[in-house]
């Protein structure tokens, strides 16, 4: 008996063209990760003005916990509504706990929760996209069977966002560790994998955090350093699918796999390389979000460097 081909998958589209991202008041809105305790308008977007941020990331749970509380629907609104009104692109990083590669099924089942909790809210305040980091492979387990698994438990939930253009659903955006461990994405090359197992969905794209990326050996302080590392980054994931930068500056030098902040221009990356950043073309539009060391004083003076440097 003859057995039917099986029907091609439709085509998924391509990311990139025309989404939710606001029009940038400037070729990269610079801005900053931004403390939410007392409400995300009232205190989270009030600190972004303050030191001048035209960017927030925030955290809509504890970042070192499970919990998955709802939210205060009158501060989600003011949020999106502010975010809308004044053009601020808005982000969420999911909890640091979430690893999709564990050997634990518990940690499994809490990550899975835990990042459709944060796709949930980012939905509900307006963010573009959530941040999550690539993990590790736990327990002695090789790097093929820990991606299966990523594929397995994350896809799904790839699976339920809208990757229309006109979708007002997140951006799952991929974060590179700084090559800990049994880092399962730490180097460019690395993502090529990772995106494989997740079909290159259309929602996923990638979250650039420059300390990670120098410390998992990446020599951006190097001549042509960082223009050779957004080269690589877009060889292998492809154009359009880098949609966010964590912008900062390391305490260590390249390749020392530790993953310290340090405020722009204080570490050994140095300041002209985020220039370079801000000038290649795979950039262009992507928000620049800082977490470094320094309170509000270290926070606006870097938002204020980065706005020098991109001028």
């Amino acid at each position: 008996m003859s057995t039917a081909p099986s029907p091609s998958p439709t085509p998924r589209p391509t990311p990139g063209g025309t989404d939710r991202f606001p029009t940038p008041r400037a070729r990269n809105p610079v801005g900053s990760h931004v403390a939410v305790a007392g409400g995300l308008a009232a205190k989270g977007l009030a600190y972004a003005r303050e030191i001048g941020a035209e960017a927030v990331q925030v955290f809509v749970a504890n970042p070192r916990g499970w919990a998955t509380p709802a939210g205060d629907p009158r501060q989600d609104e003011a949020f999106r509504t502010a975010c809308a009104d004044e053009g601020i692109p808005a982000y969420v990083h999911a909890p640091y706990l979430i690893n999709f590669g564990s050997h634990t099924e518990a940690t499994v089942e809490s990550s899975v929760a835990s990042l459709r909790h944060s796709l949930r809210r980012a939905r509900q305040i307006g963010a573009l996209g959530v941040v999550v980091h690539t993990g590790s492979a736990t327990g002695g387990r090789d790097r093929a069977t820990a991606l299966a698994q990523v594929r397995e438990r994350m896809l799904p939930l790839l699976e339920e966002l809208d990757p229309g253009e006109d979708s007002e659903d997140p951006w799952l955006l991929l974060e590179p560790t700084a090559g800990q461990g049994a880092s399962l994405c730490s180097r460019a090359e690395d993502l090529g994998p990772y995106l494989d197992a997740l079909e290159r969905h259309p929602r996923l794209g990638i979250c650039l955090d420059t300390c990670h990326a120098f410390a998992a050996g990446h020599d951006m302080a190097a001549e042509g350093g960082m223009k050779a590392l957004l080269d690589e980054v877009t060889a292998v994931a492809g154009e359009g699918r880098l949609r966010l930068v964590h912008a900062n500056d390391s305490q260590d030098v390249a390749g020392a796999r530790r993953d310290r902040h340090a405020n722009i221009g204080a570490g050994h990356i140095g300041a002209e390389p985020f220039r370079e950043l801000l000038r290649h073309p795979a950039t262009a539009g992507v928000p620049l979000v800082i977490e470094t060391p320094g309170g509000r004083e270290g926070h606006a003076g870097d938002v204020a460097r980065l706005k020098d440097l991109r001028r």
